[in-house]
């Protein structure tokens, strides 16, 4: 029989089981046909079915926002309809055979209030975690093959006075088999920290020291990975795995820009950070667009507004320091929003709340109405009042409980003044006035009805 016609057949009884177990294309698996290490080649036919219904059982999780598993990670979310969704396989990383599962995960981190260490935390937390519950009972612990590999893409937006960047950072984390369960059933955050630190964690295509509860990372150069691979920066530089042929080298400007895609087998590339067009007259956050020198507001001066409140946004961060509950390490400025200049002010919410038993919705119309609400009056009586400033870009930082370890949950409310003031004087009702404004977790936009939640 020729190779053709075996090709032909092994990727029509792949087919065939996609639409046996689970009708959907998008839960249907690499072929063993398109693998040519004979070893993975094996275990992608065994497992083929279990693979197929994780990749179902994964789809159907619930995480706090919308994760899609891809073969390729850092799609855009519109490129994301439509792409190759068979991010689950088994590769060749490091000379030990993995179970690699990648996505995109559609969330966008605040870079000005999470560090690289929380975000990835959050990531480890938000993500991998609910992922790791499901592998027990589809892999035991039999050697067949070595260890569990995430490869995870997400968004990080970082504000300057003119202009919000987007980018993206890339996660990969790969686990023994045998510590998956330990990490699971690990009482104490300690323990937990032990397996991650003789795993192999990379950030951007780097090894990264995370850690679990931390502002900052560890030293890589002081972890003790006494079971650390070999060679693993040259790894690192191919960007792929032998379960294909390796790509060609990278040429032109690439090649300094391929610093993900560990796993996948073509090396993605790192976008940089871009600006966000404003786009006046507009209900929702502009999409990301191309740098432009023309993307800078010109109907005012921002360091001179700035420039000219200045006394007064001293007086309202001391006033928010001692009142309001304003963090200390981020004092009231001038920014924009839709290409109109916003205050910008950051406050800490001193409810403690519980991430597993609350959903984003419902913790931010109790942050809005039972924290932000009863601060506003006292906070606009001391706003300048300028027709330049349109509004108020209000951050509430959420912490959660040490019954689910995580740093903070970010807020965004972002009101123009004229609703504002009205609210405070009782003229327009809360929903009247989220109606009226942009509401973001994390950098995401939300729709909010405060009845249906709370």
């Amino acid at each position: 029989m020729s190779f053709s016609r075996r090709l032909f057949l092994v990727t029509l009884s792949t087919l065939g089981a996609c639409l046996l177990f689970f009708p959907s294309p998008g839960w249907c698996q690499v072929s063993p046909a398109e693998i040519l290490n004979p070893q993975l080649k094996a275990l992608e036919k065994a497992h083929m079915e279990k693979l197929v219904k994780l990749n179902h059982e994964i789809s159907d999780l619930q995480f706090p926002f919308k994760f899609a598993i891809a073969r390729h990670v850092g799609l855009d979310p519109k490129d994301q309809l439509g792409a190759d969704s068979r991010g689950i396989e088994f590769v060749n990383f490091h000379g030990r055979m993995v179970l690699k599962i990648s996505g995109n995960y559609n969330a966008a981190f605040n870079s000005d209030l999470l560090t690289q260490n929380e975000r990835a935390t959050h990531v480890l937390d938000d993500v991998v975690a609910p992922i790791l519950h499901l592998l027990p009972k589809y892999f035991p612990p039999s050697p067949s093959f070595d260890a569990f590999g995430f490869e995870i893409s997400y968004h990080v937006r970082t504000h300057s006075k003119q202009f919000g960047y987007e980018g993206k950072e890339f996660l990969v984390l790969v686990f023994d088999k045998v510590d998956v369960a330990a990490y699971l059933n690990a009482p104490r955050e300690s323990q937990k920290q032990e397996i991650i630190d003789r795993s192999q964690v990379f950030l951007d295509g780097n090894e990264f020291g995370l850690a679990l509860g931390q502002h900052k990372a560890f030293d890589v150069a002081q972890l003790d990975k006494s079971k650390r691979p070999d060679q693993v920066q040259a790894a690192v530089v191919a960007g792929h795995t032998d379960n294909q042929e390796p790509d060609p080298a990278p040429t032109g400007r690439d090649s300094d820009l391929r610093l993900a895609g560990l796993f996948s087998n073509t090396p993605t590339t790192f976008r940089l950070p871009r600006p966000i067009k404003p786009a006046a007259n507009s209900a929702a956050p502009a999409l990301p667009a191309a740098p432009s020198a023309t993307s800078t507001p010109a109907a005012f001066d921002l360091d001179a507004l700035q420039k000219k409140y200045q006394p007064q946004l001293d007086a309202l961060t001391s006033d928010g320091l001692a009142h309001h509950h304003f963090v200390n390490y981020a004092s009231a400025s001038i920014g924009v929003f839709h290409n109109q200049a916003y205050l910008q002010i950051t406050l800490r919410n001193p409810t403690l709340y519980d991430r597993n038993s609350t959903s984003i919705y419902k913790r931010a119309a109790q942050s809005f109405d039972l924290f932000l609400a009863p601060q506003l009056k006292g906070i606009l009586g001391k706003i300048p009042s300028d027709p330049e400033i349109s509004g108020v870009d209000v951050t509430v930082l959420d912490e959660f409980s040490r019954s689910a370890p995580s740093s903070s949950e970010a807020l965004e409310f972002i009101s123009p003044l004229g609703p504002l003031r009205q609210f405070a004087d009782a003229e327009i009702t809360n929903q009247d006035l989220i109606n009226q404004s942009v509401v973001l977790v994390n950098g995401v936009r939300i729709a909010l009805s405060l009845e249906q939640v709370e």
